[in-house]
């Protein structure tokens, strides 16, 4: 028979950098999972991916057993490092903060593709240039 999920909890977290301290230690220890374990499962999968933001979504079991499943960065953190900025304007429909190469948003589009609600890259170019407009990020054609 299978497991019965009781919770299933979503965090942003540094890839590597998992400690059990806040937001982690609350987040799970109200569901009786072994913090620790979780730590040191999600540095080893996240460890080639060091200075992104890795989102999870953990499964949590009756038996207080887990799982969890991996998202690809936000979009904001992969357009700021594509263009070289540590964040996004305070004013993006006056100010510029960078800008970034139709190749670099097609490579940023093909990476955050599964995580979106569309097949097309096309589409997913959309999305992700209009991320960077918010963000006052040009994009050159």
């Amino acid at each position: 028979m299978a497991k019965k999920i009781i919770a299933i909890v979503k965090l942003a977290l540094s890839a590597g950098k998992a400690t059990p301290a806040p937001p982690i230690g609350p987040a799970l220890g109200q569901h009786g999972v072994n913090i620790v374990m979780f730590c040191k499962d999600y540095n080893a999968r996240t460890a080639d991916k060091q200075g992104l933001i890795i989102p999870v979504e953990i499964s949590i079991y009756d038996d207080r057993s887990f799982s969890f499943i991996l998202k690809t960065p936000p979009a904001s953190v992969l357009l700021s490092k594509a263009a070289g900025v540590d964040k996004g304007s305070g004013t993006p429909n006056m100010q510029s903060v960078g800008s970034i190469t139709d190749q670099q948003l097609t490579d940023i589009a093909e990476t955050k593709l599964q995580d979106l609600n569309t097949n097309s890259i096309q589409q997913a170019k959309k999305i992700i240039a209009g991320t960077a407009k918010n963000m006052g990020i040009k994009i050159e054609v």
